[in-house]
């Protein structure tokens, strides 16, 4: 099960060079030729004379003629290569990522909960949770959204985060996704989600009345506490959702809860972006989060983060799995996706205001990580995204130009080992006091990849750090370098998301893969049985990502080892977003600059410098 995270700390900001200003390389000694004129003597103590006798010339224009074919034949096979199409040549990549991309998206499809689509590549999935929302407490319609990881628990916290983050991978990789075919398939799974995102927030019926969110994870489910007399629940019970027939209570917060209210303003935003053609239902999003954001942001009101709300049952249970350890991130983080949905320069205003706040608000163990429960390394990329392709001036200068060295730090810290250590094989360890270490790396390698593109769209070959610098061609093999490990680059030559390859786990953590799709209902006791049995999962949960390896890149295969073998919606949301944007662009471009499959534009479109 996903939880809390711990990290080394980031090096301290610094200030980097103007944005207009080309700067050195990463290496100090480039920057002289060095023009060596050595006689080294030979290894050899005697040189030989040898005198070759030719006793028949057609049997030496022979050999001449052989000799001269298979030399030419040797350095075609050589060159060759340089002159073929290669799909992924570009980026160094030997592995289909196309096809990582069907199979990354996909396992959205094996988690959706809700009237199952009839249409859906998997099959071993059917409609469940039709009656999410009518539990004891509350009476709701909660019905759809994801399945967060191998268990039958809907957390609404992750769920935006992963909305968030696959939006924002189309709104800048959309001509990827359409290139390749998979730009209505991802869409698909965003709408899924933000569908049920629009549930999950009631506003008041009079001014008086509070607005409530179904909890940080409308915990549809329950993970129980009760051992003397346990209760089958999303936990204790390993069942298919299929055949859940026990209680599904949903906790309930009110606007306090602003990391969790900022997280799906942040979602409904990103996605209105995603489905601006779509005039109607794009307004839709916006009006919610606009709802939402106006009673969590206003004026006087106590912000608190889910983990230390006073409201004993926001969050509930799902606190031991996502507890939030802030909420000023989340808020600069829903403002600055509504500024990029509306345009609305009051929501800049907020989001630049309070990025200094946020920054001195992150733990010391969040530093340099993107994931579920810290927004501001993310932010910071954004922002500096606005600085360097719509810079709007005063009074937002301070604020871009801290995003732009808090970036610029980060990038460092990705390719310095005094920030963070790595595996004997390579992979990062943003986190390595907990488990699931390729979440992390996955963003990592999504946010250097994207201000690789957002660089080499500038023209930069080189920036400047601290103590040091990086060059675009280090940017790149670092953030190549983790989506490879992934897919199999690794010790272990294991592909570390399932289907992929040749080899890959068999015994992924997940109800619905282990028990077989057998037209049986299937008890919570007939469950452990599968829960415990040494064989392969009878299904195949194509496209998940598991949690991975250890930090010696060892890693086990078994089903009861969720800290190896358990995969998660937010896990797999940094999965295709690092995918799409090492995928090569399409072959070709309306752009006059560097044909990267990137828009430049569209995030801006409702931006404008009178707003």
């Amino acid at each position: 099960m996903a939880g809390s995270s711990n990290s080394a700390p980031v090096s301290s900001i610094h200030t980097s060079s103007e944005t207009g200003r080309l700067l050195p390389s990463a290496t100090k000694c480039n920057s002289k030729e060095i023009d060596l004129d050595v006689s080294l003597p030979s290894p050899y103590s005697k040189s030989y004379l040898f005198e070759l006798v030719i006793t028949d010339k057609t049997h030496y224009r022979r050999f001449l003629y052989i000799s001269l074919t298979l030399a030419f034949v040797v350095l075609a096979l050589g060159l060759v290569p340089h002159f073929l199409p290669q799909n992924n040549r570009h980026h160094g990549h030997s592995k289909n990522l196309t096809l990582a991309l069907n199979q990354a998206i996909t396992f959205f499809d094996a988690q959706k909960s809700g009237s199952y689509p009839s249409n859906s590549p998997i099959s071993f999935r059917g409609s469940s949770g039709l009656q999410d929302g009518n539990s004891s407490n509350i009476h709701a319609d909660l019905v759809g959204g994801f399945y967060d990881s191998g268990n039958n628990i809907k957390f609404t916290f992750p769920a935006a985060y992963t909305i968030t983050l696959l939006s924002w991978s189309v709104v800048e990789y959309h001509r990827k996704y359409a290139d390749i075919g998979e730009l209505e398939h991802i869409k698909d799974v965003i709408k899924w989600g933000s569908d049920y995102l629009l549930k999950v927030f009631v506003p008041p019926t009079a001014k008086s009345d509070p607005s409530f969110l179904y909890s940080q994870a409308s915990l549809v489910g329950s993970a129980g506490n009760d051992t003397k007399n346990p209760v089958p629940n999303d936990i204790n019970c390993w069942q298919r959702p299929e055949d859940m027939r026990y209680k599904r209570p949903v906790s309930v917060c009110n606007e306090t809860a602003s990391d969790l209210a900022g997280e799906i303003v942040a979602a409904l935003s990103a996605a209105s972006i995603v489905f601006k053609q779509e005039n109607e239902y794009s307004q839709r999003l916006i009006k919610k989060a606009e709802q939402i954001y106006e009673i969590t942001a206003k004026e006087d009101r106590i912000h608190r983060a889910i983990t230390y709300t006073t409201i004993d049952a926001c969050g509930g249970e799902a606190r031991k799995f996502y507890g939030s350890s802030g909420y000023k991130d989340e808020l600069v983080w829903a403002a600055t996706w509504l500024f990029f949905a509306t345009g609305n320069h009051t929501f800049l205003d907020y989001a630049t205001t309070n990025f200094a706040a946020a920054a001195d608000d992150e733990t010391t163990t969040d530093k340099g990580i993107f994931y579920w429960n810290n927004k501001l390394a993310a932010n910071a990329v954004l922002f500096t995204r606005l600085r360097f392709f719509r810079d709007l001036g005063f009074p937002y200068e301070k604020a871009l130009g801290l995003s732009t060295n808090m970036t610029d730090q980060l990038m460092c810290s990705y390719l310095s080992k005094q920030n963070f250590n790595r595996t004997p094989g390579g992979l990062i360890l943003l986190s390595p006091g907990t488990g699931g270490p390729l979440q992390f790396a996955a963003t990592a390698s999504f946010l250097s990849k994207l201000y690789n593109d957002y660089l080499t769209l500038l023209r930069r070959s080189s920036w400047n750090c601290t103590n040091d610098g990086f060059s675009l061609e280090m940017l790149q093999s670092f953030s190549t370098s983790q989506i490879n490990y992934i897919l199999g680059d690794n010790p272990r030559k294991m592909s570390y998301m399932v289907g992929f390859g040749d080899h890959y786990p068999t015994h992924v953590h997940h109800r619905s893969a282990s028990i077989p799709w057998d037209g049986q209902y299937h008890s919570c006791a007939e469950g452990d049985r599968w829960l415990h049995s040494q064989d392969r999962n009878p299904n195949i949960l194509l496209g998940a990502m598991v949690a991975g390896p250890d930090q010696f890149d060892d890693f086990s295969d078994e089903r009861e080892k969720t800290w190896f073998t358990e995969p998660s919606i937010a896990g797999n949301a940094g999965l295709v977003a690092a995918l799409i944007a090492h995928h090569d662009p399409p072959r070709s471009s309306a752009s006059n600059g560097p044909n990267l499959g990137l828009d430049i534009v569209g995030i801006f479109e409702k931006v404008h410098l009178d707003s």
